[in-house]
């Protein structure tokens, strides 16, 4: 091989590479203003954020937190398609977190907000059956790139109509496909699982606007 071939090898993996960090960031960028937004609308700030979480809105201001920690440190380190796909994977995770405390915030007739959700999401919501939510919990640091959430589920189950409930089942739905894509032996390099996460990202973007969450 010439030494312009072996360059031009040698420079393939981390051309794949940094165009997989693209789309991994992008979507993690997008998951991390869905969940800016979605606590925004239910009236939870960074202030929420506790050592040892006691509710929804204080896990969720936690883990909005470590995402944009996350996120900057996406800036100052090497492309690592593994370890991206996880930030994205998280910062989904999170989304889904923010979106229970947005669709349990009541509502009047007008479809404005008339409370702020302070405590758990699951106990203000009405249930009527639909979707039900399986959200990663807390984090801790992950090499310094994308933190990595403990599991802990939380089963949250959802109305089965208006814009609301249909916000919150597109953010468990990117939520989820952001997990696959991440997960298993596709470590974020599988095009089209990668294609798929994306595709329910820009659903759950569309879905949160519909909600009043995203403007």
């Amino acid at each position: 091989m010439s030494v312009s071939g072996r360059e031009a090898a040698a420079a393939g993996p981390d051309a794949r590479a940094e165009e997989l960090r693209r789309t991994h960031c992008a979507r993690a960028r997008s998951a991390y203003d869905r969940a800016v937004a979605a606590c925004r609308y239910a009236g939870v700030g960074p202030d929420a954020a506790e050592i040892v979480p006691k509710d929804t809105a204080g896990r969720a201001a936690g883990a909005l937190r470590l995402a944009a920690r996350s996120l900057d440190a996406l800036a100052v380190s090497a492309p690592d398609p593994a370890a991206d796909a996880r930030c994205a994977r998280n910062t989904a995770a999170t989304a889904a977190l923010a979106a229970q405390l947005a669709a349990a915030v009541p509502h009047d007739v007008t479809g404005d907000a008339t409370a702020t959700v302070t405590g758990d999401a699951t106990t203000a919501a009405t249930v009527t059956g639909g979707a039900t939510a399986t959200v990663t919990g807390g984090a801790t640091g992950d090499g310094g790139r994308a933190p990595h959430h403990d599991s802990a589920e939380h089963d949250v189950p959802a109305p089965d109509d208006g814009p609301a409930a249909a916000a919150l089942r597109a953010a468990l739905a990117a939520s989820q496909a952001a997990a696959v894509a991440a997960g298993g032996t596709a470590r974020g390099r599988d095009t089209a699982l990668n294609a798929e996460a994306d595709e329910a990202e820009r659903r759950a973007v569309t879905a949160a606007r519909a909600a009043g969450w995203l403007v």
